[in-house]
This record gives structure tokens, sequence and C-alpha cells, in this order.
């Protein structure tokens, strides 16, 4: 498995991937002018498509994406940075088809090597998978305690909103 930086080209496979759920209310739709404006902050993970069929856990490889013959985009996410010291993962998702394979782990640790790099202090996430971020050494807090330019920033316009059920996680780092 690789992981890399989409380019916009990359959009339109990205928006077809999130449908279902966006569709479902777990994922922000994002429109398409925003995906490009932020395209710097994903991360997408790749496989050759014959290995996906024969290994049950995948691990990081040095690979270009070039190098691959047939690659399979397998799940993506951002790092969106709120400020200085804040980054917040967003728009984890991994496909049916591939998930439980350690993707979502390489994706969160790709986002922290990030933030780390980025130097910055917290990276928040809002999900419904705690505890894969608590094996990452996310820890949940109130939701009181989420910045107010991301309530009112993307929590208004999911359709939870204010009924949220997701958890907030913070990972100092």
């Amino acid at each position: 498995m690789i992981i890399t930086q989409p380019t916009l080209k990359d959009i339109p496979f990205m928006r077809e991937f999130l449908a279902p759920e966006v569709e479902r209310g777990i994922i922000l739709e994002r429109p398409i002018e925003v995906m490009a404006n932020m395209i710097r902050s994903y991360h997408i993970a790749w496989e050759e498509e014959e290995i996906l069929q024969t290994q049950q856990k995948l691990h990081l490889s040095p690979n270009n994406l070039e190098e691959l013959k047939r690659p399979k985009m397998l799940g993506f996410c951002a790092l969106h940075i709120h400020s200085q010291t804040l980054a917040e993962i967003r728009s984890l998702i991994v496909a049916p088809f591939a998930q439980r394979k350690g993707i979502a782990t390489a994706l969160i640790l790709d986002c922290i090597k990030e933030g780390v790099k980025l130097n910055v202090s917290e990276i928040l996430v809002l999900t419904y998978k705690k505890v894969l971020f608590e094996k990452l050494g996310f820890i949940e807090i109130p939701k009181e305690k989420i910045p107010n330019q991301k309530i009112w920033a993307d929590c208004i316009l999911c359709k939870h909103f204010p009924l949220c059920d997701e958890v907030a996680l913070i990972k100092h780092i």
C-alpha cells in the first residue's frame, strides 16, 4: 500500500467514493470547489488490485503511484488546519472491500506525521470510530471543547446538527 497526495483529477473518483457515506449522513459533503481548494490536505491510500485479493493486512510500501500497474483507491482522509496549534482529521473513509486491512490506521498515522511536521500541538477528530482512534492515542473530549470555528464552519452543515452523535477525540502531539 502507498499513501499519496491526490491531484485535481482524483476529485471525481473521491466524490464517487464518498457518495454512499454522504447519503447516510456519516461524512459531510464537500462541494467540488472546496475539495479542489483543500486538495493538498488529502491523503489517499492505493494498492495493486491483485494484491488486495491475496493479503489480509496491507503494509506501507516505498513505491510511487506510477509504479503500480493497476492501482486501486482504497480510502482517504484529510488533515485540515484550524489554527497554528490545532488540526483536524476529517473525511476518513475506506472502501468496504478494503476494510480491516490496516488502511484507516495507516491514513491516520500519515496525518499525525504531517501534523508533527507542521508543528501543530493537537489533532481533533469527530468520529463514529472511537475505538480506532483511541488505539492511536486519541482521548475523548466533551463536545463543548470543540473550537467555535469548527462548529460554525462545518458542524452547522451536517444534517444531524445540533443533535450530533459523533464522538470528539483529541491527540496531543
